[in-house]
């Protein structure tokens, strides 16, 4: 599995150094500024080997990424998102509520590793008020995101992938006869034409009668459609031929298609075009061609879901847009989110780029994974160098310099961030191997009770343990075992430290998958690389 992530990495960091500027020279700060220029010069990250005339990654090298991560999903599928269905008490004794999205710039997103966007922090607010409504305690009940292309959402739903849909799905027939849906979380929406300067005059919704038109087949735009030819068949006229987009195409591209004259028309949803007013400039809003009025989008669960349903309805009462909280909400991400800024030049990874060679490098040493490691550089300082605790920690892994100056990691200057990186993957890896190798705990759960000891220390991980096999938990599993007797002993601070970790981790690596299949969709579909 390493080899297979060591693999995708690779091909991710080429790709995000060709798209994203990392050659062009920028001292000021903004996208294309690397991580010293933008942080005053305090970082010392070496600069990944392909920096500088790198080829761009061709088909062939995002198709074989592709192959590799779908058969990691594969391996791990039963590792980390097992299939399960059930209603929200269930969920409760699970202890973990799943959110299928997409990834989105602005709806759900990544800055590093750290996730965001309108859904991430809908859902942690969400997160927030089951747990204060079940009074948990330390013991929560955690959100998790599983991000997949938009054909899969449903699917995955229904196969209990996750538990909720949440991905600007408009209620339609077609929808509801699969799955339940929440109550609206939005004002009504219209599904509007746009045009670009390949597209022939057009005077009414009847000028399109057998023209062409590009959904996504999943999309309620297809529905539409399907509804208009219905009319046009009634009224004698030429039905539209309806092509299919790829799934991973989100409006976003299919406008940026449209106003570079790739295709001459697109349907989105009304207010999707104020996101790039002054962007797209080529781009003609044809509020008057209309071919949906009054959508509402809704978040969909699975049919015989009542608790689910209620709670969301309750939250949703309180926090949809149109409250003090939705539009709060709505105005951060939709109205004032600098869309061209974030969409266009994609900087999300710059940090971790810089550094995911130096991960990649010792997680194969010490037989870590190497972006458990990064996700625990990013809880510890956010993967930058300069960061210093008031204990004395130094650097990205947070180390004490006595600490890294022990035999057992026998690395004396930890100033530089590869040497801090080095220190602290061989200490995770000291720590695991010489506390948490017992036969009967898998990798997994080695790293994880080993995350937990550099966080709170070893002596006392070996009590929680022991304390834990005398109260009837597992002591070789982490999470719902020896955390909970970590949550009673010692508080929140070493339970969400883990779970942080993990949570980084999972979407991380998951996210990893949509970025390459959303950059293979563009190349297909013409548009090339992200810029």
């Amino acid at each position: 599995m390493k080899s297979l992530l060591a693999s995708l990495a690779s091909l991710l960091l080429l790709c995000s150094l060709t798209a994203c500027g990392a050659e062009s020279d920028n001292t000021t700060g903004k996208p294309g500024a690397s991580p010293a220029a933008s942080s005053g010069g305090a970082m010392s990250a070496p600069q990944p080997a392909a920096t500088a005339g790198t080829a761009e990654p061709s088909d062939q090298d995002i198709e074989e990424a592709i192959d590799l991560f779908d058969q990691l999903s594969s391996l791990s599928e039963e590792g980390f998102n097992p299939a399960w269905t059930g209603d929200l008490d269930g969920m409760e004794e699970r202890r973990v509520i799943r959110v299928l999205t997409v990834y989105s710039i602005g709806r759900y997103y990544l800055d590093g590793v750290e996730q965001r966007g309108l859904t991430y922090e809908m859902f942690k607010t969400f997160e927030k008020f089951i747990n204060e409504r079940l009074d948990r305690g330390h013991l929560k009940v955690h959100v998790v995101f599983v991000p997949v292309p938009r054909d899969k959402l449903l699917p995955a739903l229904l196969q209990g992938k996750g538990d909720i849909v949440a991905a600007s799905l408009s209620i339609t027939e077609e929808r509801s006869g699969q799955v339940a849906f929440t109550n609206p979380v939005s004002k009504p929406v219209s599904e509007i034409l746009v045009t670009g300067p390949a597209a022939p005059e057009v005077g009414s919704i009847d000028d399109l009668s057998g023209q062409t038109l590009y959904v996504r087949q999943s999309s309620s735009y297809r529905e539409s459609l399907e509804r208009l030819n219905q009319t046009f068949d009634e009224q004698g006229l030429a039905k539209v031929k309806i092509e299919f987009l790829p799934e991973m195409l989100e409006d976003d591209d299919i406008i940026e298609m449209v106003n570079a004259g790739m295709l001459p028309w697109a349907i989105v949803d009304d207010y999707k075009t104020q996101l790039w007013e002054g962007v797209f400039n080529d781009l003609v809003v044809r509020e008057d061609i209309v071919f949906r009025v009054g959508g509402r989008i809704a978040w969909a669960i699975r049919p015989n879901s009542p608790k689910l349903q209620k709670t969301l309805n309750d939250f949703i009462r309180t926090h949809k847009e149109g409250t003090l909280f939705g539009n709060i909400l709505v105005n951060r991400y939709i109205r004032d989110f600098d869309w061209a800024a974030n969409a266009l030049a994609d900087q999300d990874y710059q940090r971790l780029l810089q550094l995911v060679d130096i991960f990649r490098n010792y997680g194969e040493q010490y037989g870590v994974d190497y972006l458990m490691s990064a996700a625990q550089g990013y809880q510890e300082s956010r993967l930058r160098q300069e960061a210093r605790s008031a204990a004395g920690a130094i650097g990205i892994m947070q180390l004490l310099p006595s600490t890294a100056a022990d035999p057992n990691v026998g690395i004396a200057d930890i100033t530089t961030a590869e040497n801090n990186i080095h220190a602290g993957v061989k200490y995770l890896q000291f720590l695991r191997d010489r506390y948490f190798s017992d036969p009967g705990i898998d990798q997994l759960n080695g790293t994880l009770l080993a995350l937990a000891a550099y966080n709170a220390g070893p002596s006392r991980m070996i009590n929680l343990r022991n304390e834990a096999d005398k109260a009837g938990y597992d002591p070789n599993v982490w999470f719902d075992n020896v955390e909970v007797i970590a949550a009673r002993r010692i508080g929140r601070e070493t339970v969400q430290y883990v779970a942080n970790i993990y949570k980084y981790y999972l979407a991380y690596t998951m996210v990893l998958e949509q970025r390459l299949r959303h950059e293979a969709a563009r190349r297909a579909a013409g548009i090339g690389s992200e810029n």
